[in-house]
């Protein structure tokens, strides 16, 4: 089992619910973010005062899955979330964690049965 953690823009997000649609990748959980990497920001005029923005709003999203899973549903996130043919700076990055247990509080059920 293994848990994936993927930062992407939010104006991809439909894009990216659709690809692991595809894929069969249904249950999802997803988080309002800020954060910065390489874009560090940018400057924005209120009030007739720049101001610098350096935390950039992002969406996450959180996948547990069975091993089979893992490629497929990297692959739908880099098909949805990437800007263009090449990408872009900031379309955001993709952590893959290893997960020890995952139990529904439901029916009790533990490891891959529960996901």
């Amino acid at each position: 089992m293994k848990l994936i953690i993927a930062i992407v823009q939010p104006s991809k997000l439909e894009d990216v619910k659709a690809a692991l649609a595809e894929v069969e990748v249904v249950r999802l959980t997803i988080l309002d973010v800020q954060g910065f990497g390489r874009q560090k920001g940018h400057t924005e005029q209120y009030r007739g005062t720049e101001i610098s923005v350096n935390l950039l709003r992002k969406v996450q999203l959180q996948i547990a899955v069975n091993e089979q899973f893992v490629e497929p549903t990297i692959s739908a996130i880099i098909k949805g979330g990437r800007t263009g043919d090449a990408g872009e700076i900031g379309d955001g990055k993709i952590f893959v964690l290893p997960m020890d247990d995952c139990i529904r509080i439901r029916t009790g059920e533990r490891g891959t049965e529960a996901i």
